[in-house]
């Protein structure tokens, strides 16, 4: 099944009545609606189901309606009173009514199987999946919905979409309750959440790891992307708990405004589950992880404190559960590696790699000052350009690449990239001195450049691409992912060094 190419959901042979479902609906046309199927997209519409007008970006679903009803449109769900042939259900909003009969068709799988889900700027994909490596080691069986793909118990498969829409949402869940999971993990992002795709979900934890300033061209304001990742909080049950990050000034803001019972995690602030730095190296890092009167020490192959926030807010988490510490450690510890998340490359060169998908100027900071701790010669930062990124992020990635790097290279996002010299001239007018961005459009050739300017005890941070090449199995060879081009370019040079090394000299003795 491909996630990507459904907006229908539907598998109750009694049907659904919308007037229980929906009581402050108005009807027209008929008293009531038994709903058996339904679909948001009219090209989609099959005979008998009710059509769910929503309004998209670039068309209003309202305008679509009679196109669904020549397809078989039974009747329509609609936020104003349709002239149509059809009964019509007017509700106050299309995408929140469009989840709830989703998941009412879907016979409420939430009800049967404990959700937790995971917003924030950064770390929601990896937080995620410490929460379900954590589950997991207490002997639960965990689905999940993350960027990096979905697991439904039975099957895992990459995908590019970290909140599917409603259909999706409703089909993924009650797939994983009928495979036996027992928890599902569900990464939520700001788009996500104002398009209301979690409409129909009950939380039993919400976790926001941290807010930062991100997607301002989608959201149009600071503003209303904290008001985005705030809605995550009306999905939580009556009986659930929100986590906070204590040190993230937007998260503490919302902790003071939530109405839900809450926990909060912190490193340098106050938290009631909170951790301190041991020890740290380019391979691993050790911290003292707190919680009520416990403390025990964590051993982690991914660094930075990025990552120690997100063991936090999983451990925390999973202590909302009843897991004991002992376990939360092994499952935390157990999270070796991931795609694109502070990704170490090692082939046997004499310097640090690193490939993370930092593509914001706040996550490209979070990584080159995480390097920086651990990197006694230069860092060479390979920031990657693409046309997606927001156009007021790009000169501050400019900004944070020279101040945070010895040496910065601006590539495109891949090889094959067309991404037009507007996006690097972006990147290059954050830089206070211009001429210390180098440009190289191939990608492959920077990666190239970068490792044979590293020296021993330089590192090498590859950043930018997407995260769908970074996952993606499936990808054209022509353009490969990073952590590929890397190994292959690091073995060829230490190939040639150990040629070098190992020709045969002659040595001349005197006469």
């Amino acid at each position: 099944m491909s996630p990507s190419i459904t907006s229908r959901t539907g598998n109750s042979r009694l049907g659904v009545s919308l007037r229980n479902l929906l009581p402050e609906a108005k009807f027209i046309g008929a008293r009531d609606i038994l709903a058996r199927a339904c679909c948001a997209r009219p090209e989609h519409i099959l005979p008998g189901e009710v059509f769910v007008a929503i309004c998209e970006d670039s068309e209003d679903g309202h305008d679509q309606v009679e196109d669904a009803i020549e397809r078989g449109a039974a009747a329509v769900v609609s936020e104003k009173p349709l002239p149509v042939s059809v009964p019509v259900c007017v509700v106050s909003d299309s995408r929140e009514a469009y989840g709830q009969l989703c998941h009412a068709l879907a016979d409420q799988p939430t009800n049967r199987i404990k959700v937790i889900g995971v917003t924030g700027t950064n770390g929601k994909t990896t937080t995620c999946l410490l929460i379900k490596a954590i589950l997991q080691k207490a002997g639960a069986k965990v689905g999940s919905l993350t960027s990096l793909g979905f697991d439904n118990g039975y099957d895992e498969q990459s995908w590019s979409h970290p909140t599917p829409n409603p259909a999706i949402m409703a089909d993924m869940l009650s797939r994983m309750q009928y495979n036996g999971c027992t928890h599902a993990v569900i990464e939520a992002s700001s788009e996500g959440l104002v398009k209301q795709h979690l409409a129909g979900v009950q939380l039993d934890v919400a976790a926001f790891t941290n807010i930062r300033q991100n997607h301002i061209e989608l959201h149009g304001s600071a503003r209303n992307y904290y008001r985005a990742k705030k809605k995550l909080l009306k999905y939580l049950r009556e009986t659930g708990v929100a986590i906070f990050n204590g040190d993230d000034s937007n998260c503490v803001r919302l902790l003071n405004k939530a109405e839900v019972p809450s926990l909060s995690v912190a490193m340098h602030g106050v938290g009631e589950i909170t951790a301190t730095i041991i020890e740290r190296h380019k391979s691993e890092q050790t911290f003292l992880l707190t919680a009520g009167n416990q403390s025990v020490p964590v051993c982690t192959r991914m660094i930075g404190d990025h990552h120690v926030y997100n063991c936090l807010t999983a451990a925390a988490v999973c202590l909302v559960y009843g897991v004991d510490l002992k376990t939360v450690v092994r499952g935390l510890e157990s999270v070796e590696a991931l795609p694109g998340r502070m990704q170490r490359i090692e082939c046997g060169q004499s310097f640090g790699v690193f490939i993370d998908q930092a593509h914001t100027h706040d996550g490209l900071a979070v990584a080159l000052k995480t390097l920086r701790r651990v990197t006694p010669g230069r860092l060479i930062c390979v920031l990657g350009a693409h046309e997606t990124s927001d156009r007021i992020n790009r000169p501050l990635l400019g900004r944070v690449a020279e101040r945070g790097s010895d040496v910065s290279l601006i590539t495109l996002s891949s090889t094959h990239s067309r991404t037009n010299s507007e996006v690097v001239h972006d990147i290059v007018d954050g830089f206070g001195r211009p001429a210390k961005a180098h440009v190289i459009p191939n990608r492959t050739e920077a990666i190239r450049y970068a490792f044979s300017q590293a020296e021993t005890g330089d590192t090498v941070v590859i950043t930018g691409q997407t995260t769908e090449r970074l996952v993606s199995d499936c990808i054209e060879k022509t353009d490969p992912r990073d952590c590929d081009v890397a190994r292959e370019l690091l073995y060829e040079m230490v190939h040639e060094q150990e040629e070098v090394e190992t020709e045969a000299k002659v040595i001349a003795f005197p006469r």
